[in-house]
């Protein structure tokens, strides 16, 4: 049985409209950490770790509205305190079991280098992208109200121009730093442009696609209760953008085994 009363000190979720920057930091911090780790780390290890901290994470959605289990609620507010959305905390899932699963698919489908971009512009156009969209959201001409069958409800086209953006000049300066074979990049730094700003416009359109709110379960199916999943952005962006990143790369006739610098960024 879910919890009927949630911690007082619980019971002030932020609302959607708020640009909470604290929650923002936190999301563009772990994507590029985890694209970082997924670059120095095996393949072999990195998955199966990856596994095993979604895993834990989703144990630990599943058991914290059920009775003795409320300490959980009370740890999640110690770590994230504001920056947990009103939906989290009536019992649906919290962005972190969808991240952490993104990042753990992103890195099982898609070649090292492909996955690795991903995963940054989960880290970077999905918190950029809210922060214009919210910021430019009384610009009428910008909102996507209804969606465009189905597509970007509630949100804005100068949130996702912002978004991609935003991912340009780190997705034009790991890209720079690759190791290209023979030290010339296909195509030059028009390429490399084309690139750059593409990776940035994938990242922010699987962003913008998500509608809020979200597309949920119903709560049985065919009388059977179902966790409260539902579509979320951080399972979507991530997968999205490794899948465009191959397709890009594809067309500018760059290789798929395409190494990173060492450091990604220096």
């Amino acid at each position: 049985h879910l919890l009927c009363i949630i911690p007082n000190k619980l019971s002030h979720p932020q609302n959607r409209n708020r640009t909470n920057i604290k929650r923002k930091i936190l999301h563009c911090s772990f994507g590029l950490f985890f694209a970082g780790l997924h670059h120095v780390i095996p393949r072999s290890r990195f998955i199966p770790g990856m596994t095993i901290l979604t895993s834990a994470t989703l144990f630990m959605e599943l058991m914290r509205y059920r009775k003795g289990c409320g300490w959980m609620n009370d740890a999640l507010h110690f770590v994230l305190g504001d920056g947990l959305r009103k939906h989290e905390m009536e019992g649906k899932f919290t962005g972190s079991f969808y991240y952490f699963f993104g990042v753990t698919m992103t890195a099982y489908l898609f070649p090292k280098s492909a996955a690795s971009l991903g995963i940054a512009q989960l880290a970077i156009a999905d918190p950029s992208a809210s922060f214009f969209g919210r910021h430019t959201r009384h610009i009428y001409w910008s909102r996507i109200e209804g969606g465009l069958g189905g597509i970007g409800r509630n949100k804005g086209v100068l949130g996702f121009l912002g978004g991609a953006l935003f991912c340009f000049p780190y997705n034009f300066r790991v890209l720079s730093l690759a190791k290209w074979a023979g030290g010339t990049i296909p195509g030059g730094k028009q390429s490399l442009l084309i690139a750059s700003m593409a990776l940035g416009m994938a990242g922010a359109f699987a962003d913008l696609a998500v509608p809020t709110p979200a597309l949920t379960m119903p709560n049985k199916i065919l009388g059977v209760k179902v966790p409260p999943l539902h579509v979320d952005d951080n399972f979507v962006v991530p997968i999205f953008s490794g899948w465009a990143c191959t397709k890009i790369f594809g067309l500018l006739g760059w290789p798929l085994d395409l190494e990173l610098g060492e450091h990604i960024l220096f």
